[in-house]
């Protein structure tokens, strides 16, 4: 009889852990690590950037926010051009953001203000609720307009700021590098702006042996839906070149 006892008092107390741990996932306070984010990058109104981000989705539907509804976020970030420093990807994400922390050079979306608080979380608020909720609190990643809403969003406001000779990073190792379904394709080469870019340079990152090149169709399409007037370059580099890039300091691309 006492084993059953202590073994019940085992089940129970894993059990209370479990639903302690799910509780934690779900009710996570998003709003320490955005503001502690926030401060790494300083100069920012940190509390005054949290309200714009959480305005957008707090006590909505995660499946009904729309991409304007973070226009006050993207108001707020007030973020500054990086003229000539300004790096696209698309399918490359672990390649370019090796070489952006290591290099100090150039930025993508994710080291700026306008991404770098969320890049890698996920969030969502409830109809009728104030809280922020997380993880598989959430619906799942197509439905959650409350992320894809936002990243959508901050991925036009940073190809708005592009400007003078801007940088992509394109996967070389499969048969679509401009993928016509991605970000980069559906809103950021659409926002280039002629006026204020004077190329974009694309850098087709490949393995040891190439799997497309230059002169592959998607780019084709790529450089037709480049407004007139913004030149265009490609270049097929290695990954272990792009490393041996990353150590080099300074604004110069050694590909």
């Amino acid at each position: 009889m006492g084993k059953c006892l202590i073994i019940s008092s085992v089940v129970v107390v894993a059990g209370l852990i479990i639903v302690a741990s799910l509780l934690a996932v779900i009710f996570w306070p998003l709003k320490p690590t955005f503001i502690s984010r926030c401060k790494e990058l300083e100069g920012y109104d940190c509390e005054k950037l949290w309200g714009a981000f959480e305005q957008a989705y707090v006590g909505r539907d995660p499946r009904t926010v729309p991409t304007k509804a973070y226009d006050p976020f993207v108001a707020a970030a007030d973020f500054k051009p990086a003229c000539n420093r300004m790096m696209f990807w698309s399918k490359t994400n672990k390649v370019v953001h090796d070489f952006t922390k290591k290099n100090g050079c150039f930025l993508t979306l994710e080291d700026t203000v306008l991404g770098y608080m969320l890049n890698g979380l996920t969030w969502c608020g409830k109809e009728g609720s104030t809280i922020t909720f997380r993880s598989f609190a959430c619906p799942g990643m197509e439905e959650n307009k409350a992320v894809d809403s936002f990243w959508n969003r901050v991925s036009a406001a940073f190809a708005d700021a592009a400007c003078g000779d801007v940088t992509v990073m394109l996967n070389g190792d499969i048969a679509t590098p401009f993928d016509p379904k991605s970000t980069f394709a559906s809103i950021e080469v659409k926002r280039f702006d002629s006026s204020r870019v004077r190329s974009l340079n694309v850098v087709l990152v490949t393995g040891k042996s190439a799997g497309t090149n230059c002169i592959n169709a998607s780019l084709k399409d790529l450089q037709n839906e480049l407004k007139s007037g913004i030149k265009y370059n490609c270049k097929e580099v290695t990954k272990s070149k792009i490393q041996e890039c990353s150590s080099i300091p300074g604004c110069g691309a050694c590909w």
